[in-house]
């Protein structure tokens, strides 16, 4: 397996809205994000990935672009943008930004163009389709917002398709003059000197022809057509002309967001000789606290299908591919209120997920309070939240008959909001982020969790996660070692061992906060062990064939 820049790795993702607002408008922006730059080198990451900071009216935060090439007034001015890139650059980390490219806003001037007449030139630039002979929408397919996927266009009498937000029309990439002026849009970019490209649903732009039917389930208006949308038929090879087009003339990083994508689908994307992405984040191990309803339906983590999804995906890229490795992102909720403890062994269970993941094979992602041990938070009113998703779900799960106590505690648990609350500088009003009105609140805990605790603090979570980045960059065998777990019908303990040339990484994690017993299977055999990492004060010589874990506890040792 070839080594690249972006394997060794350690991103750090922020929402620029929630980060740091330096003018008082309660909204984060560019300078805010260069005024804590110093926080994130003496963190130890890499690469950002940045958000989009596009011009955008904001409908879906960001992910609704009208213009490609401008950057959002509420964010700062180009002259910022520029600044932040070369103030990156100088303290030695990348930057990557999102790609947005499944959609576009309704205000972008290619659509307001396109809506005007079927014959504008701009017409093909998006999916449209006319209505059944009843006028009704031209198949059944649910937005992934909620509602239809499709809007009436009342100045042409037709409908285009939505995957999303009726503000978010999708792009019709099997139009070539569409597809380049996207090329040209991603090498202007790139010659401003960025690092790569987070694509956003990139595996969603190639759909099926003839946009058949979906399935209807039971109590559903509308079906899921992402059968018909996601790994479709022209995908690769729209990648592979991406590829050959733009990202084969600079050195730089790509994943690729691709919801459903299974690990044989990853590989096509990923393997070294396709020419394709670096990477995709996959949703598997992420959807496995939702019942067969889908993500407001929940139901509690059983350690044996994360270990079974995460293992799957490590065996299966092996060698083949390569894997993206995080629990948080801008549309998830916080992984410590989720899979672990956000109480009591809080500080625990922070180190113990985050030693499980950066310790396996593929590139980390930090997202922004992760690091600081942030939390959902649990607004009373749903006027609080600002997500449009979580504020479709609302409206929907009441017509379906729900009770305002079952949906304000799906919210709680799964709205995107959760990780979108301003980020926890300090124990000042507003956790230090503005000092104005924040334009979602702060979650109430701030004074208790911030970055001034946390870096006041020498065993704070912080510090954990800054000596896991420091290993990997010491440790070669965290990055390119194989993975094979241990204990596999263990219901408490998730291990694994890393190997790599003459070395073993072994990796010890208790999930819940009983006092399981471990046991070094017969087969792990080592001369030396070095202790490298742990979340309990652990004696360096400690019996490691057979212990009683602490709750939420971690080892990592180097075996020789």
């Amino acid at each position: 397996m070839q080594k690249a820049w972006w394997k060794e790795s350690v991103v750090y993702q922020i929402y620029p809205r929630s980060f740091m607002d330096s003018n008082a408008d309660g909204i984060g922006d560019i300078q805010g994000i260069i005024s804590k730059l110093d926080y994130l080198k003496e963190f130890g990451i890499d690469t950002i990935w940045l958000s989009p900071v596009y011009e955008s009216p904001n409908d879906d935060n960001g992910y609704d672009i009208s213009n490609y090439m401008s950057i959002m007034k509420e964010f700062g001015t180009m002259k910022d943008w520029e600044e932040l890139l070369m103030e990156v650059h100088r303290r030695e980390m990348r930057l990557i930004m999102d790609l947005v490219v499944n959609h576009t806003s309704d205000e972008h001037e290619w659509f307001i163009e396109a809506k005007s007449s079927r014959d504008n030139r701009y017409r093909d630039y998006y999916i449209w389709r006319d209505p059944k002979e009843d006028g009704s929408e031209p198949n059944n397919w649910a937005s992934n917002f909620g509602g239809s996927a499709w809007e009436f266009n009342e100045e042409t009498g037709d409908y285009y398709l939505h995957l999303f937000s009726k503000k978010q029309p999708d792009l019709n990439w099997e139009n070539k003059k569409l597809r380049e002026e996207i090329y040209t849009m991603m090498k202007w970019w790139l010659d401003k000197g960025i690092d790569g490209f987070r694509m956003d649903v990139i595996n969603f732009i190639s759909k099926v022809d003839g946009f058949p039917d979906g399935e209807v389930k039971p109590g559903k208006s509308y079906a899921s057509g992402s059968k018909y949308y996601r790994t479709g038929p022209y995908i690769h090879e729209y990648l592979q002309e991406m590829h050959r087009n733009v990202l084969s003339h600079y050195d730089v990083m790509t994943v690729g967001e691709m919801p459903g994508v299974t690990p044989e689908q990853a590989i096509d994307y990923t393997a070294e000789e396709r020419n394709e992405l670096n990477m995709v984040f996959q949703f598997e191990h992420v959807g496995l606290d939702s019942g067969p309803n889908g993500k407001w339906d929940l139901k509690p983590l059983v350690l044996h299908d994360l270990k079974k999804s995460l293992s799957r995906w490590q065996e299966a890229l092996g060698e083949k591919g390569w894997n993206s490795l995080y629990f948080n992102n801008h549309d998830q909720p916080r992984a410590l209120s989720r899979y672990a403890d956000d109480g009591k062994y809080r500080i625990q269970s922070a180190k113990m997920l985050a030693t499980l993941l950066h310790m396996m094979k593929g590139t980390p992602y930090v997202y922004q309070g992760e690091e600081l041990g942030m939390t959902n938070v649990a607004f009373e009113a749903i006027e609080d939240y600002r997500d449009i998703e979580s504020l479709q779900a609302y409206e929907e799960l009441k017509s379906q008959g729900w009770n305002e106590e079952m949906i304000m505690k799906s919210i709680h648990a799964k709205s995107r909001d959760n990780a979108r609350t301003p980020m926890q500088w300090s124990a000042e009003e507003n956790a230090g982020f503005t000092k104005g009105t924040p334009w979602i609140n702060v979650n109430p805990n701030y004074q208790k969790i911030n970055a001034e605790n946390e870096l006041s603090n020498p065993d704070s979570i912080f510090y954990y996660y800054q000596k896991l980045i420091h290993l990997r960059k010491q440790n070669e065998i965290i990055i390119y070692g194989n993975y094979q777990l241990l204990l596999e019908d263990h219901q408490e303990i998730y291990a694994y061992v890393r190997t790599y040339q003459d070395k073993k990484l072994l990796v010890i994690c208790n999930f819940y906060e009983n006092n399981p017993v471990f046991e070094l299977p017969r087969d792990i055999h080592f001369m030396t062990k070095q202790l490298l990492a742990s979340n309990y004060e652990t004696e360096e010589q400690s019996d490691i064939s057979r212990f009683t874990m602490q709750p939420y506890e971690a080892r990592v040792y180097l075996l020789n």
